[in-house]
């Protein structure tokens, strides 16, 4: 009988994107059981993972009546699933399950920090985040940060006394570079997709791809962006592609940044892609200017799809990009620097190419999936033996 482990996330987008195909290869050694919130995304999981998936719904935002529910239905569930390991991903998930599976005796409790919130916070919120990160590493017995960042700030800020331990090279799944590659789509379905959004043969495509929310950096990003197209360059026009759902609940945009979304002609947003390979193909940048990371996928989807980045001095963007090697650093919050590296990509097309050279081999070299993969199915063969033979 194989030893039973629980992924969970707060939200089952999460274990859709962020583990996809992880499960299905640890289900091989372990029965995996995936919790989250039932939704399209839920049911996505247990088809392609080919394995068994529990609804247990949580809130992102604080709301301590519903987080109590949740607790409770995690408690019963560890009581009556017994894993041995519980391992979960995101915030709210990592708290109540931690807490949930320390007191139904759960013997591994694993947290994976994929991103803090509390750095980019002050005041009252912030010690409430503080105070809530030590509570879930209190109850975990294993804590892991997704990259190096991660892992100073939650030694900075004192977080947790235990072993703080990154695997791999850091990112929690890593990346399918023969996926994503270039070298997937031919001219005649990137001319196609050029067209149908209004792309021509001379425009520069700078491509954000995720949630279009504040923290995000998308207000600094459209407000640059639009100064930008009041500049004229030879033979080339800028466009923005804004590919990602928007979140009018948690972190809307401001109102002008809205506005300026839906006026400006060389802004195209086209929501949530369940493929965003073709968008990435047919871009010439990548602009992450986001306020906070764990470690983003999407500069190493961008990577491996031989794009170069523009991105903040974040925790895991600053791990990932090197730069004047695949890609630029900016400070975060900053809509004239925003501005400047974007004309810089416009005008210095020597450099771009050069970096443009060096992405895709960098990424290759440091995140291929496999890697991390066997990485993680070793460390919980390590941590069951451990248990074993105490």
């Amino acid at each position: 009988m194989k030893p039973k482990i629980i992924r969970i996330t707060t939200v089952a987008l999460s274990l859709d994107y962020l583990l996809k195909g992880q499960l299905a290869f640890l289900n091989t050694g372990f029965e995996v059981v995936a919790v989250s919130g039932k939704d399209s995304h839920l049911k996505n999981v247990a088809l392609r993972e080919g394995v068994r998936v529990v609804n247990i719904s949580m809130q992102r935002a604080i709301s301590p009546i519903k987080d109590l529910i949740s607790l409770w239905k995690l408690y019963h569930l560890f009581r009556k699933e017994k894993p041995q390991i519980v391992h979960s991903i995101t915030p709210k998930a990592g708290l109540l399950s931690m807490i949930a599976a320390r007191f139904s005796g759960i013997p591994i409790r694993i947290h994976t920090f994929t991103g803090l919130i509390f750095p980019s916070k002050t005041g009252i919120m912030q010690k409430i985040l503080i105070g809530t990160d030590r509570l879930l590493c209190t109850c975990a017995t294993h804590v892991y940060p997704e990259g190096e960042g991660v892992k100073k700030d939650l030694i900075n800020y004192k977080i947790t006394n235990k072993p703080l331990k990154i695997l791999a090279n850091g990112n929690v799944n890593g990346i399918d570079t023969s996926f994503f590659s270039p070298s997937n789509f031919s001219e005649s379905e990137n001319v196609r997709l050029k067209k149908q959004l209004g792309v021509n043969k001379n425009d520069f495509v700078f491509i954000f791809v995720g949630r279009l929310v504040s923290d995000k950096g998308i207000n600094e990003l459209v407000t640059a962006f639009d100064k930008l197209c009041n500049t004229k360059f030879k033979n080339k026009t800028p466009k923005l592609l804004l590919v990602g759902p928007f979140e009018s609940d948690l972190d809307p945009l401001h109102s002008h940044s809205l506005t300026t979304i839906q006026q400006n002609p060389n802004i195209i947003s086209v929501g949530l892609q369940q493929d965003v390979r073709p968008y990435f193909t047919i871009s010439d940048v990548l602009i992450f200017p986001s306020y906070r990371e764990g470690f983003p996928n999407v500069v190493i989807q961008a990577g491996s799809m031989s794009l170069p980045s523009i991105v903040t001095n974040i925790n895991g963007c600053n791990e990932i990009i090197i730069a004047g090697e695949n890609g630029w650093i900016i400070p975060v919050k900053d809509e004239v620097a925003i501005l400047n590296a974007m004309q810089n990509c416009l005008m210095n097309t020597i450099e771009l190419n050069n970096l443009s050279k060096n992405t895709r081999n960098l990424i290759v070299s440091r995140y291929e999936q496999k890697v991390v993969w066997e990485a993680l199915l070793k460390e919980y063969q390590l941590l069951a033996y451990e248990f074993e033979n105490k």
